[in-house]
């Protein structure tokens, strides 16, 4: 399992306004969901199609993308 989550440090707002945010509703489960958990191939197959966005890394260099990529513990309770 993987874990996506909304980069809170990353200003750039071109990305969400270009399609990013409409990407992200695909597989946020409510409308104030920072973070989701998914299987590795669809988690990266998702950050596959949002690099496509233009604005995808506007970030500054701490906190370059939108969105990162977590791996799960696999002590961590689901």
């Amino acid at each position: 399992m993987m874990r996506l989550a909304i980069d809170f440090e990353n200003p750039a707002d071109a990305w969400w306004e270009n399609g990013g945010r409409d990407l992200w509703e695909t597989i946020a489960e409510g409308f104030d969901t920072s973070d989701v958990l998914l299987e590795g191939s669809i988690a990266r197959s998702w950050l596959e199609e949002a690099e496509r966005i233009p604005g995808w890394s506007d970030g500054p260099q701490y906190a370059p993308h939108p969105i990162i990529l977590k791996e799960v513990d696999q002590d961590e309770i689901l």
